[in-house]
């Protein structure tokens, strides 16, 4: 078994109408600094998002989305060239900054933890597991 360190983790969760306070996964961020590592990945489930209001803009969201994903680059390499003045910042700060509470369409769950040797198919997972539309026949 490879060694395992310790990450942090953060749902990103859109939230259409702020005063209705309904929201639904739309990514994740993942942060570890032993391995030196920050990496998001995000899928909008366009049908629920119109299901909790017909009238979201899913173009723009999905561009709010995206913006997260270009300042943690991908994962490994440095995000300045893809996300501005943002991108320079060390990936303990940008995930700090990601994750912190806002009242925006877009927002950040709660910081989890958890132990990996591999932050990238750990990422895959996480998004799989609390994102991605469940497949028929799968148990949550």
């Amino acid at each position: 078994m490879s060694q395992r360190h310790p990450f942090e983790y953060a749902l990103l969760r859109v939230v259409p109408r702020i005063e209705r306070g309904e929201a639904i996964n739309a990514g994740v961020l993942i942060y570890s600094r032993p391995l030196d590592f920050l990496g998001a990945r995000v899928y909008l489930d366009v049908p629920r998002l119109r299901a909790l209001d017909p009238d979201a803009d899913d173009v723009v969201i999905g561009r709010a989305l995206d913006s997260v994903v270009a300042q943690c680059g991908d994962g490994r390499t440095e995000a300045a060239r893809y996300a501005g003045p943002a991108g320079e910042e060390d990936r303990g700060r940008r995930f700090r900054r990601l994750t912190a509470p806002r009242s925006t369409i877009v927002q950040a769950g709660p910081v989890h933890t958890g132990l990996t040797g591999d932050p990238v198919a750990e990422l895959e997972h996480l998004l799989d597991a609390l994102v991605l539309p469940l497949r028929r026949g799968q148990i949550g």
